[in-house]
């Protein structure tokens, strides 16, 4: 039987201070409080790398999400990519834009591909949390 609690860690391989976002908060919103999260904060060639590996492309990503079983996975943002990527997407707060990526990560852990499923069920989530 599962236990009842889940585990939630956050490490930084970047230098910066982590930002101040409700990850807790969100992971508990898409995934539910059971659910075992390891997010973790890397630079452009070790998002390079893994993307290349998991992947097939040669190219650094700003969010990579891996499900390990049904309660647990793993997110990799990267921070410096991530910044580049922002202001494609027209956010001129890279910070609102990490939780944007941490909410899109969530949904590929939860199953979604990308399309119009997953797009209005971040939405519903981004409004919640006013990201």
């Amino acid at each position: 039987m599962r236990e009842l609690h889940s585990t939630f860690s956050i490490a930084k391989t970047t230098k910066g201070k982590l930002p101040r976002l409700p990850f807790q908060a969100l992971k508990n919103e898409v995934l539910g409080p059971h659910y075992d999260l390891s997010l973790v904060f890397i630079g452009r060639t070790r998002s390079r790398s893994l993307n290349r590996r998991y992947r097939g492309k040669d190219r650094p990503t700003d969010v990579l999400s891996f499900p390990i079983d049904k309660h647990t996975g793993e997110i990799f943002i990267s921070p410096e990519q991530a910044k580049i990527t922002a202001r494609k997407f027209g956010y001129s707060k890279s910070q609102k834009f990490l939780a944007f990526l941490f909410i899109h990560g969530l949904f590929h852990l939860k199953g979604y591909e990308h399309g119009s499923t997953m797009e209005n069920e971040e939405l519903k989530v981004r409004k919640k949390f006013g990201i």
